[in-house]
């Protein structure tokens, strides 16, 4: 199983998804990490230096182009089951569901720890903390 968690520095599970720039992937086997590699989150420029066009009239983080950004995002991870984070816009929430990337909002920061507790099924999901 692969999963992924987004991340700043490697270690760490980013409090806001839309400003890390990474994800650290690592694959799991009988319970336990057999391989850690770091992406980057595609587009992570791209979706802070976003234009809103003229007359769209789409919520944040909703509407075709907030869609294709988030295609593009969850394309670095398609090959994971789950995207463990500590809060994320529902738009972005809603995407991820649909590429089949399960996410978790999670407030475990330590990215190891919050693998091990998904793993264990005693990860809770914060997902009031989507918004």
């Amino acid at each position: 199983m692969k999963i992924a968690a987004i991340t700043e520095d490697g270690n760490t599970i980013s409090r806001h998804f839309g400003r890390a720039p990474r994800y650290l992937v690592v694959t799991v086997e009988a319970g336990l990490i057999v391989h850690r590699e770091l992406r980057d989150k595609l587009c992570h420029e791209h979706a802070r230096n976003e234009v809103r066009e003229v007359g769209q009239s789409a919520p944040h983080g909703f509407g075709p182009i907030a869609d294709e950004r988030h295609s593009r995002m969850a394309a670095a991870i398609a090959d994971c089951e789950v995207l463990l984070c500590g809060g994320m816009g529902q738009g972005a929430y809603e995407s991820f569901q649909g590429c089949r990337i399960r996410p978790v909002v999670t407030d475990v920061v330590d990215i190891e720890e919050a693998v091990a507790a998904f793993v264990n099924g005693q990860i809770i999901d914060h997902n009031e903390r989507v918004h």
